[in-house]
């Protein structure tokens, strides 16, 4: 298999692309267990393209239960530099309607208690998120939104909950007070994991509500985000056609997402764990041999 670049972390309708060829599937092992699903490899424009479903085909595992440690550690063992995100997400400004896109720039996690990084187990690194999606990706990927017609909103806040529930009315207006543009329930600690994992990580998220704040629009239902990811798939795919014929397969990152661990990893290299050093060497290798 040719190293893949670039992943897409989404719906399973993705796989289902008419112009991805040669596919084929993989199930890497992980120091994290399984990943959600096989991950699925074709070429696109070219290119090759992983495919992963975050919540497994079938929609099985719920927001807290995605393995989000082995879905990123097995993207990395398949080479891949580069994720785009697809996210349903509500509203929480009267400016972002449904049926638009929103690329953000910044993250706030009130999620509780899932895994959200790599180190650990006497294996210390401190890596920077004060910018958590790459610059270079969230731009191309507005840019290329845009392109094939889709209403796009370039930066703003995401907040991620921890779910499965939707919020209370009491809890989406004080998000709004926060200062928060949109919500959803994965982008934490995927987008962190991925800067651990030293690739660039950007976000589609598609508005499907107002969550439950407005007081003129029904409170958001399963359905309502379901109709609107459907809607929204053609467009994603042609978001993603049109990004990897742009990337080509050798496009160089000119963003600081590919040395992210290079002043992060803080524990003397003779106390780290072998056993720690042995898991971690595919993300840390590059430092510590």
């Amino acid at each position: 298999m040719n190293m893949v670049r670039l992943a897409v972390i989404g719906g399973s309708g993705l796989y289902d692309m008419p112009q991805l060829s040669d596919v084929e599937e993989y199930m890497p092992a992980t120091p994290f267990g399984p990943p959600s699903d096989a991950i699925r490899v074709g070429v696109l424009e070219g290119v090759p393209v992983a495919f992963l479903a975050r919540h497994g085909r079938g929609h099985r595992h719920i927001p807290s239960e995605v393995p989000y440690r082995a879905n990123i550690y097995a993207l990395k063992l398949l080479g891949v530099e580069r994720v785009i995100s697809i996210s349903a997400c509500g509203s929480l400004r009267e400016q972002l309607h449904p049926g638009e896109v929103v690329v953000p720039d910044q993250l706030y996690d009130q999620t509780r208690g899932r895994a959200n990084t790599f180190f650990g187990s006497e294996f210390a690194a401190h890596v920077s998120v004060a910018d958590p999606f790459c610059p270079q990706l969230s731009a191309d990927l507005a840019d290329v939104v845009e392109q094939v017609g889709g209403r796009v909103h370039r930066g703003g806040t995401v907040i991620t909950i921890e779910g499965p529930r939707f919020s209370t009315r009491a809890e989406s207006h004080v998000f709004r007070q926060w200062g928060m543009d949109v919500i959803n329930m994965t982008t934490s600690p995927e987008a962190f994991l991925a800067r651990e994992a030293e690739m660039c990580y950007a976000v589609m998220n598609h508005i499907s509500d107002y969550d439950v704040w407005h007081d003129t629009r029904e409170p958001v239902t399963v359905d309502m985000v379901l109709d609107i990811l459907h809607q929204n798939a053609t467009l994603a795919q042609e978001v993603i056609r049109v990004l990897v014929s742009r990337m080509g397969s050798v496009a160089a990152r000119r963003c600081h997402c590919g040395n992210a661990l290079q002043a992060a990893l803080i524990t003397a290299r003779d106390r780290i764990p072998a056993a720690a050093l042995a898991a971690l060497r595919p993300l840390v290798g590059r430092y510590l041999g």
